[in-house]
């Protein structure tokens, strides 16, 4: 089985594309399953560039089949300044925790969106560099979703925000959708799948 390493502390991120890759045979480890830290600094201007300084990053340390991920996030009539686009966890230069992250984002609701809610839309970007150093890149987006005011009964390690995101099309979390909900939606991001699978 092929290994690849994602560059990103975060486990739950790393396990992200796991099922559909393993269905290829490959593998994928997360910086800490090989115990190796990096310290990237995301200064990119889009979701792309920041992706690019992770796998690179990585691909230099490890020597290995590397991947980096960014996202970033938009949330509709909120002024240009509160928009977290490529900031999603740093706010005012500090980077929150998954508790202060839900605090953060319901505030914005309360005070920007309707009835409780706000539409939201997240773009992403991914960057696979293959053996050989050949760089790849795709970015794809996520919309039909909005933030809410209140938070799911419990929170989504290393993804808190799904606790206060639902999906426009059936009102439900994106905590509590189970696979079987995210196969029929579509969700399963088999186009990133296929798109890493091609270009390691």
């Amino acid at each position: 089985m092929k290994q690849i390493i994602f560059a990103t502390g975060n486990p739950t991120k790393a396990k992200r594309f796991s099922k559909g890759l393993a269905k290829k045979g490959v593998e994928v480890l997360a910086l800490r399953d090989i115990g190796i830290k990096i310290n990237v600094k995301e200064d990119g201007k889009n979701v792309i560039e920041n992706a690019l300084k992770k796998a690179r990053e990585c691909y230099d340390v490890t020597g290995r089949i590397s991947i980096g991920m960014d996202d970033a996030l938009y949330l509709e009539n909120i002024p240009e300044e509160k928009q977290p686009g490529l900031y999603v966890r740093r706010v005012e230069g500090k980077e929150l925790d998954d508790e202060e992250m839900i605090e953060h984002y319901t505030k914005l609701v309360k005070k920007y969106g309707k009835n409780g809610k706000i539409n939201a839309k997240w773009v992403y970007g991914i960057a696979v560099i293959n053996e050989s150093g050949k760089e790849s890149t795709y970015t794809w987006k996520k919309e039909g979703i909005y933030l809410v005011d209140k938070v799911w009964k419990k929170i989504s390690t290393g993804y808190p925000l799904n606790s206060i995101t639902k999906y426009t099309k059936n009102n439900k979390y994106l905590a509590e959708i189970t696979e079987e909900e995210k196969e029929a939606m579509k969700q399963d991001e088999q186009d990133v799948v296929n798109f890493i699978a091609e270009n390691i």
